[in-house]
């Protein structure tokens, strides 16, 4: 049995959930972790100066928990509720990769967490442009008032500490990074 740890990191709406989603259709014995499971209640989320809470930040997520999660599904990925039967739309070159098991780990953080790197057989960070970013968040809320866009600025310049952050960090790791652009279109 071979098991495969693929993370799926880059910006808020920039398509991981999706992109993990149909990826599952896909691969034979595959299973998701999602990031979003793993945040603070927001009693636990700090604050900042001025009044927003700061769930771009690792302190804002169990991120002990999460790795916990990976590699007990590591140790064990036929229990964890993968499904084992055919998958959708398989490859015919995959349907015979009944001994390999994937997980998909799925986050806006994945990759600025040291013990998470020592996990990842492979990583992507998906990008998106500055206005396909903005159009995305804004279809979550047509009326955003001047707090949100403001916090949308704080949370772009995050986002673009992070993606810096990440591929610094590959320097440091013997497994590559991949940058792809998430504007792709996914049917539903």
């Amino acid at each position: 049995m071979k098991v495969l740890v693929i993370g799926l990191g880059g910006v808020t709406n920039g398509g991981k959930t999706t992109l993990a989603k149909k990826l599952k259709k896909m691969l034979p014995n595959c299973d998701i972790i999602s990031q979003d499971d793993f945040f603070k209640p927001e009693s636990e989320v700090e604050t900042d100066e001025r009044g927003f809470k700061l769930y771009d930040v690792l302190d804002a997520l169990y991120m002990d928990d999460m790795v916990k999660s990976i590699r007990n599904w590591m140790k064990n990925p036929a229990s964890s509720g993968v499904v084992t039967e055919e998958p959708q739309n398989t490859c015919d070159n995959l349907k015979n990769t009944v001994h390999v098991y994937i997980l998909i780990v799925e986050g806006f953080l994945l990759y600025n967490y040291e013990p998470l790197n020592e996990l990842w057989n492979r990583r992507y960070f998906l990008t998106l442009p500055y206005e396909e970013c903005k159009r995305r968040r804004r279809s979550l809320s047509p009326c955003l008032t001047c707090l949100q866009i403001w916090s949308n600025a704080v949370w772009l310049e995050e986002y673009m500490c992070m993606k810096s952050e990440s591929a610094g960090s590959v320097k440091k790791s013997s497994i590559q990074l991949a940058l792809v652009d998430s504007t792709f279109s996914v049917s539903h």
